[in-house]
């Protein structure tokens, strides 16, 4: 009874991941703009909340476009570039727009340099006409572009920053705001994101995440819950502990798999850094390491080290469930987009919550249960053992 309930608690925490990873994006297609204007194409855009519509002309190769952000915060600049060169933000060709302090709304062309700086230029290509509207808690800029060959199939970029003393000022360099790249074909009515670029970084970069929260995350805190709650329960015998094991050195190993695949992301991402999530990563695996090296030196039940080793167990098990759970949250802000993701770990995390919650209360009862009748026992034993003396002095 008690290897199949382990058995059901470790299915359901990853079949609860696996339904919890779906798509949350609404179609950009059923959007209306407050000039009733219409769009043959869009694309929902799967970074900062954002989504381009346009109109191409073939006759002249121009292109109406509208680029919207969602929940658009009024002290945030938003822009959208093309960049034939690159993908990247450095060397395009952008459209800007903020709303002033005194509510109206900015909007201009620029062209974008190495250290980032946006003020008003023309493009390399025409831009007849351009405004922006702010309504309904959504930034847009409509724009018409004149196009050319080189620029009717390219890299797109879009972005979006804090204001600086009521200009734009240096956007973020971490999560969404370094995946916001991709590219546009306006003939097709295909646009693409590529999250930063590569796509294998980004596989690389859910792989590890995957890995960590897997390991560190949920094979640890079920290990955990078999070995204090389990173990109650006679008819589990050895096998409490046999269970335990597997799950902590399981997680162990996955744990290390995962930690390599960071370490390589960071050795492969040069001026992207993590501090606090890099930092937890490595004090995480320092302890996970002493709890597999501990191991080796465990004493026996009735040696007189045994009690010590047991604090330490249970003070570094505790600390490196309680950290990894804190850097897996690190990590989803880093990954930023996967959002689904952090619902679904947060799911778990209320799962195993409300299973070590029962078990505790089933765990007290038994543990209560048993000292009434220990103490039922040992009462009625001293009641017979008095009586038998008394008779016997008769």
């Amino acid at each position: 009874m008690d290897k199949s309930l382990t058995t059901t608690l470790l299915f359901s925490c990853f079949l609860l991941i696996s339904l919890s990873v779906s798509s949350l994006a609404q179609s950009c297609s059923s959007y209306s703009f407050s000039n009733s204007q219409k769009y043959t194409a869009c694309n929902e855009l799967s970074q900062l909340s954002c989504s381009l519509h346009w109109n191409y002309h073939p006759s002249n190769m121009t292109a109406d476009i509208a680029f919207r952000k969602t929940g658009a915060s009024t002290t945030n600049w938003i822009a959208w570039a093309l960049n034939p060169t690159r993908q990247g933000m450095a060397g395009s060709q952008a459209l800007v727009a903020y709303r002033h302090s005194n509510g109206t709304v900015i909007v201009y062309t620029t062209q974008v340099d190495a250290s980032g700086s946006m003020q008003p230029a023309s493009l390399s290509f025409g831009v007849p006409n351009i405004s922006a509207e702010y309504t309904g808690g959504d930034m847009i800029i409509f724009a018409t572009l004149q196009l050319s060959a080189s620029l009717v199939s390219t890299n797109q970029v879009w972005q979006e920053g804090p204001l600086s003393g009521g200009s734009p000022g240096r956007h973020p360099t971490t999560g969404q705001n370094i995946q916001s790249v991709g590219t546009v074909n306006f003939v097709s009515g295909t646009a693409t994101s590529t999250g930063g670029g590569t796509s294998s970084k980004a596989r690389k970069r859910n792989v590890h995440g995957v890995l960590n929260a897997v390991s560190w995350g949920i094979l640890m805190p079920v290990g955990i819950i078999i070995a204090r709650y389990l173990k109650v329960f006679k008819s589990a015998g050895p096998a409490w502990f046999y269970l335990h094991a597997i799950c902590q050195t399981s997680g162990y190993a996955v744990g290390v798999a995962g930690w390599a695949t960071g370490i390589k992301l960071g050795s492969d991402s040069p001026g992207i850094t993590y501090n606090t999530h890099r930092k937890l990563g490595i004090t995480i695996f320092a302890l996970g390491t002493l709890q597999v090296l501990a191991l080796l030196l465990r004493p026996k039940p009735d040696h007189k080290y045994r009690l010590y080793w047991n604090i330490y167990h249970h003070t570094i098990g505790y600390t490196t469930v309680i950290l990894s759970i804190v850097n897996i949250f690190e990590g989803f802000e880093a990954l930023d987009r996967e959002k689904n993701w952090k619902k679904a770990y947060i799911g778990v995390l209320i799962f195993l919550g409300s299973v070590a919650v029962v078990l505790e209360a089933v765990t007290w009862l038994i543990v209560i249960k048993r000292k009434k009748t220990a103490s039922s026992d040992k009462h009625v034993n001293g009641v017979n053992g008095y009586g038998s003396r008394v008779q016997q002095t008769a």
